[in-house]
């Protein structure tokens, strides 16, 4: 594996960072993401709802500078998405398996960009997705009542209203099994794993534990989670961090 290669996956897709740990299930509205890291870029959201990139612009991933009236931003594999304040979704970047084609998106209130497929939830509780389906990630169109979404790296989750979750996609370390899973509030999902945080704080975890990066097991008041390839992250209701999994780069030195 090359070095880029290895770098690329540690970072993974979908590492979000969300402006309010609120409960998600008290308002049924998702919580928005204003900073997103992908597999080699990142994104950030500012106040004026203008957005900023950073990092490889390989498939102008990074042609986000005309973006205006954007709430909320998920960068992918080699792609990024926008969500603008009217409900519509702007994206750049790559388009090679049609994780771009959300130009008649309309209603939407958050998006999640796996690493080629993009999905959207619907005011009404309802999911779209785009892009790659080999895995059967973007099989979302009988969803209903969901108020959460994330997306793995060929996996989609999603929260729903009465706080239990669902999954498509791939499953092959065991990141899809959150059938048993209650009183869901967030998740986050990327390479092989996901995360759940509950309403009490806690967290829970399904897949692969190859690092260490589902030990998540005695975390407590937390009130936001975030995934790395194959780290994971946990925001404190006292604004401490605690993460777990990789840090041959350092990427769980969270501590101070």
């Amino acid at each position: 594996m090359s070095m880029l290669l290895l770098v690329s996956l540690m970072l993974g897709t979908g590492l979000n960072i969300i402006n309010t740990p609120s409960a998600v299930a008290s308002t049924n509205k998702p919580l928005a993401t204003h900073l997103s890291a992908g597999e080699t870029h990142t994104v950030g959201l500012k106040k004026d709802g203008t957005v900023i990139a950073t990092g490889r612009n390989s498939s102008s991933q990074l042609a986000i500078e005309n973006w205006t009236d954007i709430t909320e931003v998920s960068a992918g594999g080699l792609h990024t998405v926008g969500l603008k304040k009217d409900g519509t979704v702007l994206s750049a970047g790559s388009n090679s398996d049609g994780q771009r084609n959300v130009d008649n998106w309309e209603n939407i209130i958050q998006v999640a960009a796996g690493r080629a497929h993009t999905v959207g939830l619907k005011e009404d509780g309802t999911v779209v997705a785009t892009g790659g389906n080999f895995y059967n990630q973007t099989n979302v169109a009988d969803w209903e009542d969901i108020v959460y979404i994330a997306a793995g790296m060929h996996h989609t989750i999603g929260v729903k209203k009465d706080g239990t979750v669902i999954a498509t996609g791939i499953n092959n370390h065991g990141q899809a099994n959150v059938d048993d899973w209650k009183d869901i509030i967030q998740v986050a999902a990327n390479l092989y794993h996901t995360i759940g945080l509950k309403s009490d704080g806690s967290v829970v975890a399904v897949g692969s534990n190859s690092s260490g990066q589902i030990n998540v097991e005695d975390w407590q008041d937390i009130a936001q989670i975030t995934s790395g390839a194959v780290h994971t992250v946990g925001v404190k209701k006292d604004g401490t961090v605690v993460a777990t999994g990789f840090n041959v780069f350092g990427q769980i030195e969270v501590g101070d």
